[in-house]
């Protein structure tokens, strides 16, 4: 078996010492993802003048989504080939706005999925994180 790890160049640094993702033989894991951008901002989350704070699920969903698709390429992979995906939300009250932009990205024929609450995540902005499990036979 062999294996290789990915740290997307142009992508947001992962916030310790481990890769985006990691190939091990025919299966691609993929760190929990978040929609933090390169810049350390995140999709999602804007402050008005008085700095109140305004975070969208829609809108972090499809980033993560979207950060997800671009850790694959980086293995030759897509969405398509995800076969197991787990999403932590801090506040399950944000699953109907997730639900229908997962559903934009996938069906029926789509991965398996595990959707829990947790009761924070590594930066108070963040809404969602999702890590996931591809198949992607080597040539």
């Amino acid at each position: 078996m062999s294996s290789d790890s990915l740290v997307l160049a142009g992508g947001a640094r992962p916030r310790g010492k481990f890769p985006h993702a990691r190939r091990a033989g025919d299966f691609i894991f993929v760190s929990g993802t978040s929609s933090r951008r390169p810049d350390n901002s995140f999709a999602g989350a804007e402050a008005d003048e008085f700095g109140t704070t305004r975070l969208d699920i829609r809108v972090q969903t499809r980033a993560v989504i979207e950060n997800i698709a671009a850790i694959l390429a980086g293995f030759d992979a897509t969405l398509a080939d995800l076969v197991e995906v787990s999403s932590f939300l801090v506040n399950m009250n944000d699953f109907a706005g997730y639900n229908e932009v997962y559903g934009e990205f996938f069906d029926y024929d789509g991965p398996a999925r595990t959707t829990v609450a947790v009761h924070q995540l590594p930066h108070p902005h963040l809404l969602i994180e999702i890590k996931a499990v591809a198949y992607k036979p080597q040539r």
